[in-house]
């Protein structure tokens, strides 16, 4: 007789699947303000502290504005406590300071990306992460993104300008298990993970190494928790066939 599958013991909220989020110090994002608002003036502040939150890569920047507000965000590279930042379509392209992009010249790196107005930052946040600002036409910005991709983006949209912070950190090798098993635990992530091939037929749908036992990885929205592993509800069975294009 088998046993429950992890995806079993996840789904009932025990203990060892819960992320420890009471650690975290804040959400990285930016201050409610009304984008039409930002883009037309501009509001001073300062870095009061740098601090690091469990579980992410980059350190975070406590700003505080003088209209009273505060927020942290995700540290770009060069940033200190006590540095002045503007936030508003009147500041300069200076490290840290945060613009709406129609209001940032071309070829400038940005981060702590906005995907739609007031969103309060989406895109370009992790480690050494940052878009590079192409072009502004009638239809938005222009963005590259860090996988490559190009798309448009609103004008009204805020980012920091300059690179996230901690650039290097995922050149470092994990050297010990016991550090990766750490670091997964701050994310709530389970570590070590065993794929289904590599157990037995009993403990988990996908198991066994002989040939004879593999089977379709797809499975319907209908199927029982101790069979719903693998694609769900997929259109095809796995990664398609690359044909020459003639």
């Amino acid at each position: 007789m088998g046993k429950r599958i992890r995806v079993q013991r996840r789904g009932r909220g025990g203990s060892t699947y819960r992320a420890s989020t009471h650690k975290r110090v804040a959400a990285a994002q930016y201050p409610a303000m009304t984008p039409k608002e930002v883009f037309e003036t501009s509001i001073n502040g300062v870095i009061k502290s740098l601090v690091h939150d469990p579980g992410r890569g980059a350190p975070l920047a406590l700003i505080k504005f003088e209209n009273g507000q505060d927020c942290y965000i995700a540290s770009p590279e060069g940033a200190h406590e006590g540095q002045q930042i503007i936030i508003g379509g009147k500041a300069p392209a200076d490290i840290g300071n945060i613009l709406p992009l129609g209001k940032i010249p071309e070829g400038v790196l940005v981060c702590n990306l906005e995907l739609r107005p007031g969103d309060r930052g989406k895109l370009a946040k992790s480690s050494g992460a940052y878009a590079t600002v192409v072009g502004h036409t009638p239809q938005g910005t222009m963005i590259r993104l860090p996988s490559g991709r190009t798309r448009y983006v609103n004008d009204y949209c805020m980012a920091t300008i300059g690179v996230i912070a901690a650039a290097g950190r995922t050149d470092k090798p994990f050297l010990k298990a016991g550090e990766m098993f750490h670091w997964m635990k701050a994310k709530g992530h389970k570590y070590p993970r065993t794929s289904g091939r590599k157990m037995v037929p009993a403990v988990h749908p996908f198991g066994s190494s002989k040939r004879s036992s593999r089977r379709c990885t797809t499975t319907s929205h209908g199927a029982p928790p101790g069979q719903k592993v693998g694609l769900i509800a997929a259109r095809g069975p796995g990664q398609k066939k690359k044909r020459a294009i003639r």
